[in-house]
């Protein structure tokens, strides 16, 4: 039987989709078919089991309307052999999980001869735990599950979400929590979840048949294709806990945020909340001797956070250091009471010393690696108004550990709207772990970086205009000049301006001063849902959405009602940041530029986020403005302007409001 080539598997999934193939979109199926193993050219060296490959590894730029999910879906589908994708967001995951993936098997089968599997795999946290549920579990607060299913009526908002969810749990097949909604708090879903260490296992569970986790699973150990998150995937590839089912290729979308997703997975912290959290737990379970000890660490630990002063600890200081040792080791004494006494009598113990045993063993991890130091790790102090103080331990880098343990075993594809910064693909390759584009020697995975380009014609329907006129940011203080640009860009516009903003209080600064100068309504981030801001948003053109980091990247309204978008500053990490100074610091005293490697690369990342904001589709027009001068003034600035999409360019403020004036004349003759 001939096997049915690349172009007419596209050609079907696309037509599926009722769209058409794109050079770009055929440009990414052709090469991610060659990384998987699917195709070769004639010159590629042969690998180790005889197929021909060019290439490892593949870095994709596809810009918006690409289609670059079919892109890479389709030699997925075709590749024959398990294929695990993780995304970063969870729209994406639907996306693909109830859209696309369904239309492309149907569209496949025929040409295939076969109807490849699929399923979703998310962290065991991430599904509603039987047993938690019908069993309970150690309350550390009031109101707990069963306080509320023996009221008649429950109150508090905790309760009605804990009744939701029991009544959710008869219907749902998944119990996955993104299937619920609407949704319900953080609070009451950890009170019928689970994490990993927490999990009394299938084996032991009197719910371990029907659980929604073990099924999960299950249906990824069939499946041909697997869907997953960043987070998931790096617990599986750091942590070294295979939760994944084994495969030879990964496929990795929105890849823009997997540093700062491993990062996240890679942190451990230590609050006073938490140790006392795990001291309540373990109390009744161990002898008074053990108990005191870890009760005696935590009082000691919670006094020392009192004072802490937030900020990079470049050393620990003694009395910190002494304390962590006393939680360390009071923490050891700990788990192996929990480990040594078993009262068979108490109903449920094995869960009760589950949830006990992983809280100390985290406590006891995060004091350990924190106490015995290491050059490869930062440790600083933060300080939150509503939480308190937190102990926080980061890698400097996650580089060398996505190298060792994402980049040797199978064949990685990465792809987003945004690999490519400041021109090319070699500071996002770095930070992955990556050599230089063509870098050849031992222990250097092989890459190809491709930019397939976007079906959109940036430089026609789009200008990037800066105000080079404006006075440069400084660190506080009000920006007036830029607050009077704000108003007159909004007004030529006639609203239609998304405001994306270094910082919260910027957002609100603006918001307040232009609510009272301007006769469009103002919507701001934290006054209502996020969802609900921007479908308000995309419903009225007169309106602007102001707000921050998730509308850098969240936001996808395409037509005439955002036509204006508008970046206060440039987004540079701030100057206080432990993690961020520590990474540029570490640049410079190996010998690099670490601006450009580490502060530079974050806000052009962020930039290029943001400006994609503008052109959603074909017919959508307007302007990206940067209300900073120095991206037109400082040597970085080329650097940044190279990594947004290729808008026409001017920093003459009066032909930008000529500009914004037609766009808007032209929208309103369209919506009469």
């Amino acid at each position: 039987m001939t096997k049915p080539s690349l172009p007419d598997l596209l050609h079907a999934a696309v037509t599926a989709v009722g769209g058409t193939e794109r050079p770009g979109q055929v440009a990414m199926a052709e090469a991610v078919a060659e990384a998987v193993g699917g195709t070769a050219t004639d010159d590629s060296p042969p690998s180790e089991d005889g197929a021909k490959r060019g290439y490892a590894h593949l870095l994709v730029q596809a810009g918006t309307g690409t289609g670059k999910s079919l892109g890479y879906l389709v030699p997925a589908l075709a590749h024959g052999e398990r294929v695990v994708i993780a995304t970063a967001t969870l729209a994406l995951q639907r996306q693909l999980v109830e859209r696309d993936l369904p239309r492309t098997v149907d569209a496949l089968h025929p040409l295939l001869r076969r109807r490849p599997e699929f399923a979703m795999l998310k962290g065991r946290s991430n599904y509603l735990c039987l047993h938690r549920l019908h069993e309970g579990a150690p309350q550390d607060e009031e109101d707990g599950l069963f306080d509320v299913f023996e009221q008649a009526t429950p109150t508090s908002k905790l309760g009605k979400d804990l009744m939701r969810l029991r009544d959710w749990a008869d219907e749902t097949e998944t119990g996955d929590r993104d299937a619920l909604t609407p949704g319900v708090s953080d609070r009451a879903w950890g009170q019928v979840s689970v994490s990993s260490r927490e999990c009394l296992g299938a084996s032991k569970c009197a719910y371990g048949a029907e659980c929604f986790a073990e099924a999960a699973r299950e249906r990824a150990k069939l499946a041909e294709v697997v869907i997953t998150n960043h987070a998931l995937l790096a617990i599986d590839a750091i942590e070294g806990a295979p939760v994944l089912p084994q495969h030879e290729v990964l496929i990795i979308d929105e890849a823009h945020e997997l540093v700062s997703r491993v990062t996240g997975v890679a942190t451990g912290e230590l609050t006073p909340g938490q140790v006392n959290r795990a001291v309540r737990r373990a109390a009744k379970l161990v002898n008074e001797k053990a108990a005191d000890q870890l009760q005696t660490a935590s009082e000691t630990f919670e006094r020392l956070m009192e004072l802490a002063l937030p900020g990079r600890l470049e050393e620990i200081p003694e009395d910190l250091g002494y304390c962590l040792m006393a939680l360390r080791d009071a923490a050891r004494t700990v788990i192996s009471a929990l480990g040594s006494t078993r009262d068979k009598s108490v109903q449920d113990e094995d869960a009760v010393r589950k949830q006990a045993l992983a809280s100390v063993e985290n406590i006891h991890a995060v004091a350990e690696r924190i106490a015995n130091g290491s050059e490869y790790d930062v440790v600083w102090y933060e300080r939150h108004d509503r939480f308190g103080a937190s102990l926080r331990v980061a890698p400097l880098s996650v580089s060398g550990l996505l190298r060792e343990k994402l980049f040797e075993d199978r064949s990685v594809v990465l792809t987003s709207a945004t690999l490519k910064l400041g021109g090319d693909f070699n500071g996002v390759a770095a930070s992955l772990g990556l050599a230089p584009e063509g870098t050849e020697g031992e222990d250097v995975p092989p890459w190809k970086g491709l930019d397939v380009g976007s079906p959109f014609d940036y430089g026609k329907q789009g200008i990037l205009y800066v105000a080079k006129h404006l006075a440069q940011p400084g660190r506080e203080g009000s920006r007036t000049d830029m607050l009077d640009e704000l108003a007159e860009l909004i007004e030529a516009a006639g609203g239609r301006t998304l405001g994306l903003f270094s910082s919260m209080r910027a957002a609100q600064a603006a918001a307040e001063e232009l609510r009272g100068r301007l006769d469009v309504p103002i919507l701001l981030q934290g006054e209502e849902t996020l969802g609900e801001l921007i479908r308000t948003f995309a419903e009225d053109a007169r309106t602007c959405l102001f707000g921050t980091l998730s509308l850098w990247q969240g936001v996808d309204v395409p037509g005439p009602n955002c036509q204006l978008v508008v970046m206060d500053r440039v987004p540079f990490p701030r100057p206080d940041d432990p993690l961020m100074s520590a990474r540029q610091k570490a640049v410079e005293e190996a010998g690099g530029n670490g601006f450009m490697a580490v502060a530079a690369t974050h806000a052009a990342l962020l930039m290029a986020q943001g400006a994609g904001r503008l052109v959603r589709a074909t017919g959508d027009r307007g302007v990206v403005a940067v209300l900073d001068p120095r991206v037109e003034r400082a040597r970085y600035g080329s650097f940044l302007r190279k990594s947004m999409p290729q808008f026409w360019y001017t920093t003459d403020r009066n032909q930008v409001r000529r500009s914004l004036a037609a766009i808007d004349a032209a929208a309103k003759a369209d919506e009469k």
